[in-house]
């Protein structure tokens, strides 16, 4: 097996002189791929005008530097590349893959986009119509829904604040999106910039040739800004949704967790992995496999607001979704009575190998490098993060969680033809 300094490339940090901070790993091989995070995501759009960010960055790509949309979208075809993104709660992603020859090329085009947009007025009642027509299909996914409902109630809009907040989908509401103007969103557009934003980078250039290319195409971006949108948690809530012609019941289960900065990140990363990382884990045992109450049932940390979050889910019947709350609720509440020694190694072999398998594909990678310096403020280099795991012990994570109880202050939503 070759050393872990050659398998894994040391990467390096810049902060470009407007204030985007770029993240580059050489990898040798014929192509790249980048990944641009702005920290401005449904979460910050204006209250009143929520969809905001979703619509925009549909409308970013009908125009840009004097061509129309299908002119850019040939533009992007003709070097062949993989282009993806979107909008989440709280980031708006813009990802290209390609043959390196064409990284240049790649870096200008989005600069385009960003800094030269026709935002042609014509489009806009179109691209609003599709957020609404996304927004419809939220009544055919009762998993949607239960998602959407349990944001509101666990995370909702804080009293004056003029952001949105996370209890809506990027596709809107109906109201807000009967509030956007052409007006409106080249004023939203003006917190898309430099302030909070990350490139990740992977391509065989030397670094100072890569700091090069992207400070060319990406220098003269405007300066942003980086909204915080708070996430509140409120603790102890139970909600029922009702949906009497559902077929099954869908259960929501969020608590606090662990915050990326804190030293007991990893451990905790080690018990949610024990408790919903696979076949073995303790919530697929229990609920599927041992009682057979639920084909799907998951556990997930999730970030909301620089903080962590656990997220668990489990889709019953309706005769037997109260059993299935029941033992979700039993197997975290024995969390706190820790892992045992083939729980522990199971789970952190699982770490190990999604950190290895994680940085095979170049797309993934650069994905990794902007999550890991938006989220932890650095590139956690992998053979760190491989000797950080290897150093992790079953008594200092059983030790993390002794007082970890995440039953306490549990919110639970439900949505179903019954209460559960």
């Amino acid at each position: 097996m070759p050393a872990l300094s050659q398998a894994f490339p040391a990467s390096e940090l810049w902060t470009l002189p407007g204030g985007l901070r770029l993240a580059f790993e050489r990898r040798s091989g014929p192509g790249f791929a980048f990944d641009l995070r702005l920290p401005v995501g449904s979460a910050h759009d204006p209250v009143g005008q929520e969809g905001s960010s979703g619509v925009l960055e549909e409308w970013l790509f009908k125009g840009a530097a004097g061509r129309d949309a299908r002119a850019l979208q040939d533009a992007f075809d003709d070097l062949g590349v993989r282009r993806g993104g979107g909008v989440g709660p709280e980031a708006t992603r813009l990802g290209v893959s390609g043959l390196l020859d064409d990284l240049g090329a790649s870096l200008r085009l989005v600069a385009d986009v960003l800094l030269r947009p026709d935002l042609p007025e014509n489009e806009l009642p179109v691209l609003t119509d599709l957020a609404r027509q996304d927004l419809d299909s939220f009544q055919d996914s009762p998993t949607d829904l239960l998602a959407l409902e349990a944001r509101r109630v666990t995370f909702p809009h804080p009293a004056g604040s003029p952001l949105a907040g996370f209890a809506h989908p990027p596709s809107g509401t109906p109201e807000g999106l009967e509030a956007l103007t052409a007006d409106t969103l080249r004023a939203h557009l003006e917190a898309y910039g430099q302030a909070g934003a990350v490139l990740g980078l992977v391509a065989d250039l030397e670094p100072e040739a890569a700091l090069g290319l992207v400070a060319e195409a990406l220098g003269s971006l405007r300066p942003g800004r980086q909204p915080g949108a708070e996430a509140i948690f409120q603790a102890g809530q139970r909600v029922h949704v009702p949906d009497p012609d559902a077929e099954q019941t869908h259960l929501s289960l969020t608590a606090p967790g662990i915050s990326p900065g804190d030293p007991r990140w990893l451990a905790w990363q080690v018990a949610l992995t024990a408790l919903s990382g696979g076949s073995a884990s303790r919530l697929f045992h229990a609920v599927r496999e041992e009682r057979g109450l639920a084909y799907a049932v998951s556990a997930s940390p999730v970030l909301l607001g620089g903080q962590g979050f656990l997220t668990a889910y489990a889709g019953s019947t309706p005769a037997r979704a109260p059993e299935t709350l029941e033992v979700m609720l039993a197997e975290l509440a024995r969390l706190p009575q820790g892992l045992s020694a083939d729980e522990f190694r199971r789970a952190r072999s699982g770490l190990r190998a999604s950190v290895v398998f994680g940085a095979e594909s170049m797309r993934a990678r650069a994905g990794a490098l902007t999550r890991d310096v938006a989220v932890f403020g650095q590139v956690r280099p992998l053979a760190g993060l491989r000797e950080s795991l290897d150093a992790l012990t079953l008594e200092g994570v059983n030790d993390f969680l002794t007082d970890y109880d995440p039953v306490s202050s549990m919110t639970i939503v439900t949505l179903g033809p019954s209460n559960v």
